[in-house]
């Protein structure tokens, strides 16, 4: 498989109509794989995974979350983010980073009929105790406030310096597309759908009906136990480990991503037959 190392230029993804900004990509027959990005990205952060996974014959598309990129005007929190993603992605593999993992996990939950397997990246089910769902609620009021006061390249480049990402590099490329984010659309983002909103997932995780798989970067201790957390609660679970990888696995080690989720799609042919 060729290196993943940015989007394949002659590859042409175009948009689908819906109540979130979304491109495809791949064979539309094929199985789908849907991509769901993390707070302060765009879809286009999943294009060089997505484009290898389309290459090897199946559908993929990706998509802008609410209050980011060309959805930063759409105000939503994760239960009516599910619902919009869920009406764009259809039956599918939901593979979703941070954010895009808790909207994965809301939508096996109320679309179990549309999933056909849930992969989790650095993914939260949410924080069970009250008290520690305040303080992280006024703790996203903190970073929304922060948000407010330096602007969106300023913070963009606090937020991605963070020791949570170890030693991630964001190219030019990427920074661009982070900063065509809107303060105003982050902020919605953190209010309606920041861990500190979530309700937390825990009593009801037995009740995810698709397989699951759960990944974390090696490196990223509390992220690592949470899915390990999550692979044992769900009926049928696994947890992965992402080797010298931080929270953002996917984008230290796409390759392993890719060649990970590859083992886990059904057989292009075999489906395409089938139906």
């Amino acid at each position: 498989m060729p290196a993943v190392e940015g989007p394949v230029q002659d590859l042409q993804w175009s948009p689908i109509s819906g109540p979130l900004a979304a491109q495809q990509l791949g064979n539309p027959l094929a199985p789908r794989v849907v991509f769901l990005h993390g707070f302060t990205q765009t879809g286009n952060s999943w294009k060089p995974i997505a484009e290898q996974i389309a290459i090897a014959g199946y559908h993929a598309l990706v998509i802008d979350l609410p209050g980011h990129g060309d959805s930063a005007g759409v105000r939503a929190d994760l239960r009516r983010t599910a619902d919009m993603v869920a009406t764009l992605g259809g039956v599918a593999t939901y593979v979703g980073y941070s954010l895009g993992g808790r909207v994965a996990l809301h939508l096996a939950l109320m679309y179990p009929h549309l999933t056909s397997f849930t992969v989790l990246v650095g993914a939260h089910a949410g924080i069970a105790d009250d008290d520690e769902r305040a303080r992280r609620r006024e703790a996203d009021d903190a970073v929304e406030a922060r948000l407010t006061e330096v602007g969106i390249e300023g913070f963009v480049r606090e937020w991605v310096a963070q020791p949570l990402f170890g030693d991630l590099v964001t190219s030019e490329a990427e920074f661009a597309d982070r900063t065509r984010n809107t303060v105003a659309g982050l902020a919605s983002s953190l209010r309606l759908a920041g861990t500190g909103a979530q309700t937390s997932l825990w009593p009801r995780l037995r009740e995810v009906a698709a397989p699951v798989l759960a990944m974390a970067g090696a490196r990223d201790e509390k992220f690592a136990a949470l899915a390990e957390q999550i692979a044992a609660a769900v009926g049928h679970g696994r947890a992965l480990v992402v080797p010298n990888a931080d929270h953002a696995a996917h984008l230290q080690q796409p390759e392993f991503v890719v060649q990970t989720l590859l083992t886990l799609l059904p057989p292009v042919r075999l489906a395409l037959i089938d139906e």
